[in-house]
C-alpha cells in the first residue's frame, strides 16, 4: 500500500492467485495469469484505496481496518478472476459461464463458512485452551495462553497445507510477487536478472501482518480484560468472552497496520530489523522459490498495475 509522504516510488502491493499474482498500485489493480499453453492474460481495474476517497477513513487505527476490509475484497474478486481464466481454459467459454453462475452462491457460503472456522480455530479454541488450563483469574496469563496457542495453531495450519501441490505453486507465485515488487522499489528495474536477485521475503507481507494481529490481540485484550472483568466480573464462558471481543477487532487490525506500517518505513535500522524479523521468518512457510515463469507473471502484472500501456501488445488482455 502506498504510504503518506513516502520518497520514491509509490508503494506497490500484491497477492498470489491461482497461477498468476495480483499488484496494486496507488491507481490501479492488475491481474495477470499464465494459461496451460503459456499466454499471460491479465485483467485491469481502474482502484483508489478506500481510505484515501473518504478522510475519515484515513484517520490512523482507522485506515487499518479499512485496508483490512479492502484487501479482503480485492482479494476475493482476483482469486475469483483467476479461477473463471483457469475453468475457462480447461472446459470452455459456455461451460465456464455456466459453472459462474451455479457457484456464485456456494463461493458466498463457502467463504461464511471459512470465517466462522478461522474465528473458532483461533479465537475461540485458544480461549477454551486457556479456561481449560485454568487461567482465567490472570487476565495475561490467559492471554499469553491463548495467544501461544493461536500462534501455535497457525504455524501448523501453514504447515499443513503448504504440502499441497497447489498450494505450493500458490506460495512460489508469492515469492515471485515479493521479488519483483523489491526489484522495483529498490529502483533495480523489472528486468528478469534484477528481480531473479530479489529477496522472496518482504516486511509488508499479509503474513507478517497476520503475526502481528495475533501479538496485538493478546496485548490489546490484555488491557481490555482487565477493564471488563475489574466492572462486571470475569466472562461465564469462552464464547460470551470471544463475542464481546469480536466488535473490536477492527481495532486489532488498525493498530498492527499502523505498525507494519511504521516498521516498513524504518526497516533499515537495527531494532525494527529485529521486530520484523519473525514475520519475515514466517514468510518461509508462505513463500517458495520461484520459477523464472512466474517471476514473468509477477512483473506483467506489476508493469500492468503501473502504466498499462508499458505490457506488450502480444500479451492477452481479458475483461479489461
Amino acid at each position: 500500500m502506498p504510504e503518506n509522504g513516502h520518497k520514491g516510488p509509490p508503494r506497490v502491493g500484491g497477492q498470489a492467485i491461482i497461477e498468476g499474482v495480483m499488484m496494486r498500485s496507488p491507481d490501479r489493480l492488475s491481474a495477470a495469469v499464465r494459461l496451460p499453453n503459456g499466454e499471460i492474460v491479465r485483467k485491469i481495474w481502474e482502484s483508489r484505496a478506500w481510505f484515501r476517497r473518504h478522510r475519515l477513513l484515513g484517520w490512523p487505527l482507522v485506515r487499518g481496518a479499512v485496508s483490512m476490509a479492502e484487501a479482503l475484497v480485492l482479494g476475493l474478486r482476483t482469486l475469483n478472476w483467476s479461477a473463471e481464466v483457469a475453468m475457462e481454459a480447461e472446459r470452455g467459454a459456455e461451460a465456464s459461464t455456466q459453472a459462474r453462475k451455479r457457484d456464485a452462491l456456494g463461493l458466498a457460503a463457502s467463504m461464511a463458512v471459512a470465517v466462522l472456522l478461522a474465528l473458532g480455530l483461533f479465537m475461540w479454541l485458544p480461549y477454551q485452551l486457556a479456561e481449560w488450563a485454568q487461567a482465567q483469574r490472570n487476565q495475561a496469563l490467559f492471554h499469553l495462553v491463548a495467544g501461544s496457542a493461536r500462534i501455535t495453531f497457525f504455524l501448523v495450519y501453514l504447515a499443513l497445507i503448504s504440502r499441497l501441490k497447489d498450494v505450493r505453486r500458490l506460495f512460489e507465485y508469492h515469492g515471485a510477487e515479493h521479488q519483483s515488487i523489491f526489484s522495483y522499489e529498490k529502483g533495480e528495474g523489472l528486468d528478469p536478472e534484477a528481480v531473479r536477485r530479489q529477496s522472496r521475503f518482504h516486511p509488508r507481507c499479509g503474513t507478517s501482518f497476520l503475526l502481528i494481529v495475533a501479538l496485538v490481540v493478546m496485548a490489546v485484550f490484555v488491557l481490555f480484560d482487565v477493564l471488563v472483568t475489574t466492572l462486571w466480573g470475569a466472562y461465564p464462558n469462552a464464547l460470551v468472552r470471544l463475542l464481546v471481543h469480536l466488535p473490536f477487532l477492527p481495532l486489532v487490525a488498525g493498530v498492527s497496520y499502523e505498525f507494519l506500517r511504521f516498521s516498513d518505513r524504518f526497516s533499515d535500522r537495527a531494532v525494527f530489523r529485529v521486530l520484523i524479523s519473525p514475520g519475515l521468518a514466517l514468510q518461509r512457510l508462505t513463500t517458495r522459490p520461484p520459477d523464472d515463469s512466474q517471476r514473468e507473471v509477477a512483473v506483467e502484472a506489476l508493469k500492468s498495475a503501473l502504466d498499462p500501456a508499458a505490457v506488450p501488445p502480444a500479451l492477452g488482455r481479458r475483461g479489461a
